[in-house]
């Protein structure tokens, strides 16, 4: 999360971390262990803090279903990165060894599924919307997974596509919170549908923003490598409007190394260079803007302190530099 910035909800988060903590627990050592390791690697806890601002926005008092609505989206988040570790052979996640490299295949794995059980533990108290929802998103992630391992290598990507993988692997399970947090704290069905629509709009936002960031963020900041996204083969939003600007030259150079799946780190240095002079990200970043823009247009009828928190959120997501 970023430094000082509650947003509001400071004390449901502490509840949230409490129970995420709480959860991670087992009587098998090494489970706990490792679901301990991945949970207190911390995170930003966008969506747990998405979920407990619409349920407060919407008038939501009694804090506690959400704190354990938050918690469990949290929770799939969670599960999710070390399936997604264990699909890309990643080595670093948030800044530390990722739990695949430091406790193998086999474990990670089982701790990603312990993971998802504790969701359920968790949902079973609320509502068939709520558990739909929340089932929708989690269904979602894997299709955007093998969308985006469909799309790898693959320049032929269209705008739409991205989007759609987005909206699938980021955007949905960030609305699902938001939906969720509002429905459990009685609001309408225009201000659910509001909050669900902020939720996409800003798990877009945050999607394209973290694209740019492999481009040109700081690793220092950022706790990783750059340029990611290039070694794996993934055709991110930078990439296609690179690929459609620039002389001939250079738009064949670019596409004849993003097709190659066996690229040097040269090629790799090289391709961050040639997106940066096709103006790739500028051109990303407006794109991200204006869903953020979308995102605050959805909670224009909302007029409280939490919707303050929504929006200074939005504004988070989108000029965060890690």
């Amino acid at each position: 999360m970023a430094p000082n910035l509650s947003f509001g909800v400071a004390e449901e988060l502490d509840l949230v971390e409490k129970r995420l903590r709480d959860c991670s627990l087992t009587e098998v050592e090494t489970l706990s262990e490792i679901a301990s390791y991945v949970v207190n690697s911390g995170g930003k806890r966008i969506r747990p803090i998405v979920t407990l601002l619409s349920f407060r926005v919407v008038g939501g008092e009694d804090a506690g279903k959400a704190v354990d609505m938050a918690t469990a989206i949290e929770l799939i988040h969670t599960g999710s990165l070390i399936h997604d570790d264990i699909n890309d052979g990643g080595e670093v996640r948030r800044g530390r060894t990722s739990a695949l490299m430091k406790f193998g295949l086999e474990d990670s794995l089982v701790t990603g599924d312990f993971l998802f059980a504790k969701v359920f533990e968790l949902g079973g108290q609320f509502g068939e919307e709520v558990i739909l929802i929340t089932a929708d998103a989690c269904s979602s992630l894997p299709s955007g997974e093998i969308l985006q391992r469909r799309f790898r290598f693959d320049t032929s990507i269209t705008v739409d596509q991205y989007v759609g993988m987005t909206e699938r692997k980021t955007a949905r399970l960030i609305s699902a919170g938001a939906r969720s947090g509002a429905l459990i704290g009685n609001g309408t069905p225009d201000q659910v549908q509001r909050l669900g629509e902020y939720g996409k709009n800003l798990g877009i936002t945050f999607q394209i923003v973290d694209d740019i960031l492999d481009v040109v963020g700081s690793e220092e900041k950022m706790g990783k490598r750059i340029g990611s996204d290039i070694r794996e083969g993934h055709i991110t939003l930078l990439s296609i409007y690179a690929m459609s600007n620039g002389s001939e030259n250079s738009r064949e150079e670019l596409l004849g190394i993003l097709k190659n799946d066996s690229k040097s780190e040269d090629d790799v240095a090289r391709t961050l260079e040639l997106i940066k002079e096709m103006g790739g990200p500028e051109r990303a970043f407006q794109e991200a803007s204006m869903y953020a823009k979308r995102a605050k247009e959805q909670i224009s009828v909302f007029d409280n302190e939490y919707k303050d928190g929504l929006e200074e959120l939005v504004d988070y997501i989108l000029n965060r530099e890690s």
